[in-house]
Order: C-alpha cells, then sequence, then structure tokens
C-alpha cells in the first residue's frame, strides 16, 4: 500500500507523527491497510466497519487502486 497515491483521496489523511505517517481515515487512527488486509483474510465489510468503526461511506471512498477486493464486498 505504501506505493500507492492516496493524497487524491478525501476519506483519508497521513499527518506525521500519527501512526507513524500511514495513511489512515481522516479523523480517525485507522489505517487504509487495515480494511484490506481484513477483507483479504475473508472479513465481511460490516464486521471490518464494526470493528474499526468506520461508516460505509468512508471505506466505499478508497481510490479504485484496491476497490476490486472491496466492491466484491460492498
Amino acid at each position: 500500500m505504501a506505493n500507492l497515491d492516496w493524497s487524491q483521496c478525501p476519506a483519508v489523511e497521513s499527518i506525521p507523527g500519527k501512526r507513524s505517517g500511514a495513511w489512515v481515515f481522516r479523523n480517525t487512527r485507522t489505517p487504509v491497510s487495515v480494511v484490506f488486509d481484513n477483507l483479504e483474510a475473508g472479513a465481511t465489510v460490516d464486521e471490518v466497519m464494526d470493528w474499526f468503526h468506520l461508516k460505509r461511506e468512508q471505506v466505499a471512498a478508497v481510490p479504485n487502486s484496491r476497490r476490486g477486493v472491496l466492491m466484491r464486498r460492498l
């Protein structure tokens, strides 16, 4: 995920000192990578949203570069 350009996605942010600058969902400390890691491991979108206190709009707003796995689950 480090090689993806998340800078154009309004749903995420990277702030030095917050989760070591990892891309996280805006106004959270939840790394974007945790959504995909859990989906790829077999979790449902609803489970991920519940576990990490995310809204469907946040999850659906991620860039197309990793949406294949996400769209199969929404």
